[in-house]
């Protein structure tokens, strides 16, 4: 299942990570690549040793894992460490898939928060792949898209301006993606029930199917 979240970061959280990236020291981003995507990556990513950013990971990855929308869709046991990623004009992304395990953790979601005003660069898509055609992808700032890691991907050339966004993986309790979507599905109907009726016959058997699903399906 693929979904947009907004609003994950606000204007405060959002100022203060564009005046840490401002002043952070950036590498080559081939340095996280696995050796088939260093052929065609070509950005630059804010150096993971770079100690001055350990705050704003540990604020980001708190505003992302305490979503509840995030947290109905992606059901997450592990999150990965953030990169935070900068790509100027000619820079890119090309096709490629993530690796399946990252510093030991299996990789089942992926995702994309954008930073930057959408209007303040051009081109920066994130395309996503699949037997439907491609699906491109530019967010408002705070605004984050979660996808199956499984999924083909790219980003489009930036010709203007300069496209900043974090990226990361999670391990999902539940790793097949369909049922996660099933679950997702299901938690969104029984809370619009309880919104509507309170606690009902309706709501208290789909909170007994949704928990015993998770129970069948979950990899604890």
């Amino acid at each position: 299942m693929q979904i947009v979240i907004g609003n994950i970061l606000q204007d405060d959280g959002l100022a203060t990570i564009r005046v840490a990236l401002e002043h952070a020291r950036y590498v080559d981003g081939r340095t996280t690549a696995g050796f088939a995507a260093k052929v065609v990556k070509n950005n630059r990513q804010a150096d993971d040793k770079d100690r001055s950013l350990e705050t704003i990971r540990k604020l980001v990855a708190d505003r992302i894992m305490t979503n509840d929308v995030f947290r109905m869709a992606v059901r997450p046991k592990q999150l990965s460490p953030l990169l935070f990623s900068r790509y100027e004009p000619g820079m890119h992304y090309g096709s490629h898939v993530d690796d399946a395990l990252m510093q030991g953790m299996r990789t089942d979601v992926a995702f994309t928060l954008f930073v930057s005003e959408p209007e303040s660069y051009d081109g920066g898509e994130l395309v996503i792949e699949s037997a439907a055609g491609e699906d491109e992808i530019k967010l408002e700032p705070g605004a984050l898209v979660a996808y199956p890691a499984t999924s083909l991907h790219r980003v489009a050339d930036v010709t203007r301006g300069e496209r900043l966004a974090i990226v990361g993986w999670v391990r999902s309790f539940i790793r097949d993606a369909s049922q996660r979507e099933l679950l997702f599905d299901l938690d969104t109907a029984r809370r619009s029930i309880f919104e509507r009726q309170g606690k009902s016959r309706e709501f208290d058997l789909l909170s007994k199917s949704l928990a015993n699903l998770t129970r069948m399906w979950a990899e604890d």
